[in-house]
Formats: C-alpha cells, structure tokens, sequence
C-alpha cells in the first residue's frame, strides 16, 4: 500500500484538529468538529473547503476545442472564453467514465477538472482520444491546489479581498484574478447547492489563500468543512456522485443526464454509436429513474440497499445519509419508472431484512432561495 497523497494544506488541517481519511489515494479532512455544524454553516453562512485531490487537465493548441469535442460528449469548442460546462466521458459502449466540469480560459485553452477517484482515467482517455489533433493535453493535477469558498456570505467574504468583478461572474463561469495577493482562476462553481466560488492556484499560494480567507470570513460565520458535510450538502442539492449515481454500468441517459450528450455537434466522438442506441432506447422503455426518498422514520438507508414495493425489489439507493436540513433520513435512488412518481405509494426501503417506509419525492431535496 502506498502513502496517502498529502495536499499543500495538509499541516493547516492537522493544526485545525481535522479528522482525517483517505480518500480517492489522498489524505483529506473528513471534519473538524461537527459535520452537522458544518453542513449548517453553508446552508446559513459560509464555509471553506479544501478540494485540492481534483484534477486539473489541461488541453492547449489550435485544435483544443475538436479534440475535446471528440473525447467527451459535449459541444466543448461552442464554449465561450471565460465560461464552464458539466460534461461527461464515456467509454466506446456509453458508459460514464466520469462526469467533469471543463473551462474555456482561451482561444486555444481548456482546463477539464475530474474527479480525483477518476483523474487518472480520464487523462489517459483524452490524451489517446486527442491523438492526431493539433493540441497538447497536459496533466496539470500538481500544478494546482484547489479552495472553495460556499455560502450565502461567500461572495461578500470574497469581494473583501479581490478587486475581480463577482457581480459580472455568472454561475458556470470563471475569470483571472488576484485575491489575497495570490494570482488565482476565480469560478462560481461548487458542489453544494449554494452559491460560491472555487479558486485554482499555486499550492505554494494555498495557506496563504486559505488564511486570508479565514480572517475575510470571520465575522461572517465562515468555518472550515470537511468532505462528510459536502456529500450531504451534494446529496440535498441532489447532485450525483460517481461511484454512487454515476458509474460506467449506466450511460448518461439511464442516469438522467441524456441532455449533456450532444449529437449535433460537428464531427464523430467516443461512444456515439452507442450513445444514440441508449437514446432510442431509454425513448422506448424508460430506465429506472433517479429520485429522492424521504424516511418516515429515523433509519438511514445506505448505498446498495434495496428499494421495495409489493413485496418486490424495484430499485436500489445509490447514496444515503440523514439530513441536516430536512431534519430526516434521505436517499436518492433508482426505481422503476411504474414508481417514481412523487408521492408513489408502499414504497420503502430493505434496511437489513426491515421494510422501513419510504416517500418518492422529486429532486433536489433542497434548492436555495435566488
């Protein structure tokens, strides 16, 4: 077994009294204190994250957008400078080998950013995809350390210490800039339902970053948050997790995410063929679809436990976990399409030989108020 990769914050976390787990090869901040209180905290206020195991790829040269185009299944090149997508990558037979999020930052450049369980994958598949166009792919996962800032109070601890123009930053964009003195990509992404910012910059900048930002955030309620309270903020938001509601047995139309494949695009891509099979398929007879489930009692169902119905297994939980907001065990899950309905009745989930009862509720659990 190898060692844990360690972030350039690792000794800050540890100072912190962070409890920490490995997690995708790298050694991450699972909570300081109380992942309720840190759930809270975005919800309400703010909180600060580390999500420097990410993977940055880069992809540079004239034909950069076609063989981004080729390699995942979105229009890439129709990217604007300056904006973001959520994407995918499939495998020749439509499975998801991961879903990412790809910034145009130029002409000729994009960053892909993987999931850190996938990284590796992902840049072998766009490295061999790209073969024979003009473009160079670039493995840049240590040339970046990676901080989100997320909350309500996220864009008013920011603006205190960046001159960049948040009020002009849409949702799914990005722009250079300096916060804190440290030059920085300043994006309002995120993974938690809420409004923020995720800043890509020099590990050698990131406690620098991160403290700065933790005086900024003070008074504002800012904490720091480990990876239990971003899954059940993701899992609130209703946001899928590869490995739980995405995986390369599913294809983006049986996870519900048909709309990210692109068939109009110019020129062929990985898994078309498939793809427009599992479109006309998933047309025909709809496949399990993925749904919120909302405990009527206290019991927290898990990832792999059976959903029932009439005595029969009718789908499966993907991700479960009580909810801080709600204040109730939830999941999300896939069923058959005959009962995923909202409202769907005798529906419950096997919870070690147990029928606990379950309500089908559409998604996401929780959407912020605009």
């Amino acid at each position: 077994m190898s060692e844990p990769r360690r972030t350039a914050l690792d000794a800050l976390h540890r100072a912190l009294g962070a409890t920490m787990t490995d997690f995708a090869g790298w050694d991450m901040p699972l909570r300081y204190a109380s992942e309720r209180d840190e759930h809270t905290a975005v919800r309400t206020r703010a909180g600060l994250f580390d999500l420097s195991h990410m993977g940055e790829i880069t992809v540079t040269g004239p034909a950069a957008g076609e063989a981004l185009d080729h390699a995942l299944v979105g229009h890439i090149s129709a990217l604007a400078v300056g904006r973001a997508r959520y994407t995918m990558i499939c495998a020749p037979d439509g499975g998801i080998l991961d879903d990412l999020i790809v910034y145009r930052l130029g002409d000729e450049e994009y960053m892909v950013v993987a999931n850190a369980s996938n990284a590796q994958v992902v840049l072998d598949a766009v490295t061999e995809r790209a073969a024979g166009f003009d473009a160079v792919v670039r493995d840049d996962r240590d040339a970046y350390a990676l901080i989100a800032v997320q909350g309500p109070n996220s864009p008013a601890i920011l603006k205190s210490v960046t001159d960049a123009d948040l009020d002009g930053l849409k949702y799914y964009a990005g722009l250079p800039g300096t916060v804190a003195g440290v030059p920085a990509l300043i994006a309002r992404t995120g993974y938690t339902g809420e409004d923020g910012f995720e800043l890509f910059v020099a590990p050698a900048d990131a406690e620098k970053l991160w403290q700065a930002l933790t005086e900024a955030g003070a008074d504002a309620g800012l904490v720091p948050c480990g990876l239990s309270c971003r899954d059940t903020l993701r899992l609130e938001a209703g946001m899928p997790l590869y490995g739980h509601e995405l995986t390369t047995a599913l294809t983006p139309f049986d996870a519900g995410l048909g709309r990210v494949v692109k068939f109009d695009k110019p020129g062929d891509f990985v898994g078309r063929e498939a793809l427009t099979a599992a479109a006309a398929k998933a047309e025909a007879t709809p496949p399990r679809k993925l749904v919120g489930l909302v405990a009527e009692g206290r019991r927290v169902p898990r990832a792999g436990y059976p959903v029932v119905a009439g005595g029969e297994v009718i789908g499966e939980v993907t991700s479960g976990a009580p909810s801080p907001t709600l204040g109730k065990p939830i999941a999300m899950a896939y069923v058959d399409a005959a009962h995923a309905t909202p409202g769907a009745l005798g529906v419950g989930v096997d919870i070690r030989g147990t029928h606990e009862p379950y309500e089908v509720v559409a998604l996401p659990f929780y959407k912020r108020q605009r």
